[in-house]
């Protein structure tokens, strides 16, 4: 636009194109007569003037063209907004009549089957999203209308996350557009994250880890603080850029890493997600801060006993690709004598527990079992650990309903779980650190504790 700009008035453009191009035209001779004569059609200021008359003509055309085409362009591309009444009011009674009025048409079981939890723990976590969030609450607009509830906001949310389906899935009922249902959405893991995650994505307390090891002994395991392992999450929006970190070859698809650690009862205690899934499990375990409090002195102390052998460091199950630390039990491929083998079926089906883990996680929150479809690995993230909490809550919540009974009362002689000494605010020495680190990592203990634990399976 600017060079058709620059065309500037007729007069000084004809003064400047004559100049320039006609100087030395035949046309130029001052002393013929007859071309400066005005009538006549051949004269020179007639050719000159007939001449630029024509340019200018075309090039007026092409930039009047040139604007049309660019308004034309613009129109495609700012489409009025379509506005469609979709009696969002309607659609909240409608919800609430379903299930959540006294008597709702449908019953217990099926809100479970819907909603993934029963129907007073979604209360619960409505209550507390509507709270920490006012984009939750609803409100009056300039014309008077109320605006989504709480109730239409969060089931968006979790039918998203429950059943992996497309933002506009949800329209046909709740009667919410696709950018809104997606803000929902989004809004909805924040304020999970904020609310609970505190209380239902932190570490083993020395309650916790004292429960944990009371189980682990009636499970022949003394000193167990259950299974670790990673799962692989599909990014199908994943940057073309970013392919190199992000496909593995036994994949052949981009995903991010999840490492869990699960107990019995499926309750997740540690999760660390957001690495490239060009890595394994070992690189995983390099960058994760699974043993940060261990290191800084910070993590409850444990002592146990095993087959006469005092232990003061727990571990976990895991599987034959983690390094031989004291830490980790791992089975015992290709065992031969009637101890290896009862031993390594005793690990490995104790080890399950974290792949169904997996599989509840998975089956209760189809977006994880699906391939993601934000572009953002802190969404992402953010809906990963969201899930989390949520399974979490479900598990606490249903934990009565299990068919064993998790809730060990009676003390266990050979375990004693104490507080460490150091404060929350205390900073370990780099000596201190360096021989715990050592101690994590030491391999004649994972030998002597493996032998140990098979004589006392």
């Amino acid at each position: 636009m600017d060079e058709w700009n620059s065309i500037g008035d007729s007069n000084s453009f004809y003064s400047e194109f004559s100049t320039q191009n006609f100087e030395n035209s035949p046309f130029s001779d001052s002393s013929s007569s007859s071309s400066q004569d005005p009538d006549n059609p051949l004269s020179e200021q007639n050719i000159i003037q007939w001449f630029m008359d024509d340019t200018l003509s075309n090039l007026l055309n092409l930039r009047r063209e040139a604007i049309e085409n660019e308004a034309a362009s613009s129109q495609r591309r700012r489409r009025p907004r379509q506005v469609i009444e979709r009696n969002r009011e309607e659609a909240d009674q409608r919800l609430y009549n379903d299930y959540f009025s006294n008597s709702p048409t449908y019953t217990d079981d099926l809100f479970w089957q819907r909603f993934r939890m029963r129907r007073n723990l979604f209360l619960r976590i409505v209550e507390g999203v509507t709270n920490y969030d006012q984009y939750f609450q609803s409100t009056i607009d300039s014309t008077g209308r109320r605006s989504f509830s709480p109730l239409q906001k969060c089931t968006a949310a979790m039918r998203m996350l429950a059943y992996g389906s497309s933002a506009d899935a949800v329209d046909e009922y709740i009667r919410m557009g696709e950018t809104t249902a997606i803000m929902c959405m989004k809004r909805f893991v924040q304020a999970i994250n904020g609310v609970f995650g505190e209380e239902y994505l932190r570490r083993p307390t020395v309650v916790d880890v004292q429960r944990l090891m009371q189980i682990g002994e009636q499970r022949g395991f003394p000193g167990m603080l259950w299974s670790i392992d990673c799962m692989h999450w599909e990014w199908r929006n994943c940057p073309t850029a970013w392919h190199g970190q992000y496909v593995r070859g036994d994949h052949g698809y981009p995903t991010i890493i999840l490492e869990v650690v699960a107990s019995a009862d499926l309750w997740i205690w540690h999760a660390f997600f957001g690495l490239a899934g060009t890595l394994n499990d070992i690189n995983v375990l390099d960058r994760s801060p699974i043993f940060h409090e261990v290191l800084e002195g910070k993590a409850p102390q444990v002592n146990y006993v095993v087959n006469g052998n005092h232990y003061n460091l727990g571990y976990y199950l895991a599987d034959g690709i983690y390094p031989s630390w004291a830490t980790f039990v791992k089975s015992i491929p290709l065992p031969q004598s009637a101890k290896h083998k009862l031993f390594a079926k005793k690990q490995e089906g104790a080890r399950k527990d974290i792949e169904r883990a997996f599989g509840v996680l998975k089956a209760r929150f189809a977006i994880i079992s699906n391939p993601a479809r934000m572009g953002s690995k802190e969404t992402l993230g953010q809906i990963m650990r969201a899930c989390i909490i949520i399974h979490n809550m479900i598990v606490e919540d249903e934990r009565d309903s299990y068919a064993i009974d998790f809730n060990y009362t009676n003390e266990s002689v050979n375990c004693n779980v104490s507080i460490p000494e150091n404060s929350p605010g205390h900073f370990i020495r780099n000596e201190d650190y360096i021989r715990i680190h050592a101690r994590i990592r030491n391999r004649p203990t994972n030998h002597r504790l493996q032998e140990d634990l098979i004589e006392e399976i």
